[in-house]
């Protein structure tokens, strides 16, 4: 039976179709993010766990499911060309299910973030805002290789680490913690720069002007490293003006270790980056986790 024969023929998702669908493996980054948050807060996580334990599948099996969902309901097409084997272009989530369940999920995200408060409900709205806005026209930001991936870096870490921060603390979270929290989200920009280079014919095809597109694969992996090692090394220097110079040392650890990583990916950046993506993004996350402790305390800010 043909593909097209047995998409005519199914009325109904796979039930493991749905859940490649909202793609687990993508949701540990935001989730690790809203822990950040936590962390940073300063307020012990103990002490309002069912905050914690609600935001933490707010960010990941909800929001970041959703907006995958979303995502790959929007570049189907594209899909068709770079991996036909995904659950719409394949058929296994026929006709317009893929939109259904993108659409449930964000009513749902509402509902949930309005258990969080104004500051978790607020997040939530923009969270979902702008998974839209990166998937669908007339805006479809993905088109650009610099806002699609700025957004996306946006909300899988500065906006959960926001969030975490604030939920905890009941009201905005501190400027140290909002500070590191962008730093981080500009960071992760390299991330979802590299995260491009498996869908590199398809966007080319599609007219999607990713930075691998633009500049190649291996300028934009360049420049990929650059755009992630930036930050990171503000955030040691301004952890050494905040008096933290022992988890300056680790973030600068960190940091090293990614370089080796990066001249490793250099090598051969289509065939490297999810290597790279497993390797130098877990060295990434550890230098966040590193510096929500270090500004966790009071007395960092004036």
């Amino acid at each position: 039976m043909s593909v097209s024969e047995s998409l005519h023929m199914r009325h109904w998702p796979e039930p493991r179709a749905m859940i490649t669908l909202i793609k687990p493996i993508t949701w540990f980054p935001p989730m690790w993010a809203y822990l950040c948050g936590v962390v940073s807060s300063g307020v012990s996580p103990l002490s309002q766990w069912g905050l914690v334990i609600l935001g933490i599948i707010l960010a990941g099996p909800i929001v970041c499911g959703m907006s995958q969902a979303a995502n790959d309901w929007c570049d189907r097409h594209v899909d068709a060309i770079n991996e036909p084997n995904r659950p719409i272009p394949s058929g296994s989530v026929p006709g317009r299910w893929g939109l259904w369940i993108a659409l449930a999920m964000s009513v749902l995200s509402l509902i949930v973030g309005w258990q969080l408060g104004p500051w978790g409900f607020g997040a939530t709205v923009v969270g979902v805002l702008a998974a839209w806005a990166y998937s669908t026209e007339p805006l479809r930001l993905k088109k650009s290789g610099w806002w699609g991936p700025g957004l996306v870096g946006l909300c899988y870490e500065g906006l959960p680490w926001f969030t975490g921060a604030a939920v905890l603390s009941a009201g905005a979270p501190s400027w140290p913690v909002i500070i590191v929290a962008l730093l981080y989200a500009m960071g992760a920009h390299g991330i979802m720069t590299l995260n491009d280079f498996k869908a590199l014919e398809g966007d080319r095809q599609t007219g999607i002007a990713s930075l691998p597109v633009r500049l190649g694969a291996e300028r934009a992996a360049k420049l990929a490293c650059i755009i992630m090692a930036v930050p990171q090394a503000i955030v040691i220097v301004l952890l050494l003006l905040w008096d933290r110079p022992w988890h300056a040392l680790a973030v600068a650890a960190v940091l090293l270790a990614q370089f080796w990583a990066m001249r490793v990916l250099l090598t051969d950046p289509k065939g490297r980056a999810p290597w790279y993506n497993a390797t130098g993004v877990t060295l990434y996350i550890s230098g966040m986790m590193i510096t929500a402790f270090a500004i966790r305390s009071t007395g960092i800010w004036p």
